[in-house]
């Protein structure tokens, strides 16, 4: 599914979400957690990639593989780096840290595989959540 490159469409990606962690039997602080970081995710391609709101379209897929629930976002924007962002110093006091990164940081924690590609000259983010 596409929708607009706005933070209203949030809301609808949230609940495709839903029903997958839900088709998929993840329990509620997992199914939470995959939601949250769809919704990282989503709201850096608005914000990192096109530079803010309808400037582009995000591409929702998702499907169930035995032990596993594959999302993939597909966008236009600019390309993005992840080795590029220094891991956050989350052990100092908030006013201390960094401004960036933190967002990667709890995908990475929430989801069990990330994976960053170009494809036909798309942003594609890959998460994978695994049950157990």
């Amino acid at each position: 599914m596409k929708f607009p490159g706005r933070y209203d469409s949030l809301a609808k990606i949230a609940a495709l979400v839903h029903q997958a962690t839900q088709e998929f039997g993840l329990d509620p602080l997992a199914s939470y957690g995959v939601e949250t970081a769809v919704d990282e995710a989503c709201s850096n391609i608005i914000e990192h990639a096109y530079g803010g709101e309808g400037k582009g379209e995000i591409e929702f897929n998702y499907r169930i593989e035995e032990d596993s629930l594959i999302i993939t976002l597909r966008d236009n924007g600019k390309g993005f780096n992840p080795n590029k962002i220094r891991k956050p110093k989350i052990n100092v006091p908030l006013k201390n840290r960094q401004k960036n990164g933190l967002g990667l940081y709890f995908m990475h924690q929430w989801m069990d595989e990330i994976q960053f590609d170009v494809i036909d000259k798309a942003n594609v983010l890959t998460m994978i959540k695994r049950k157990g």
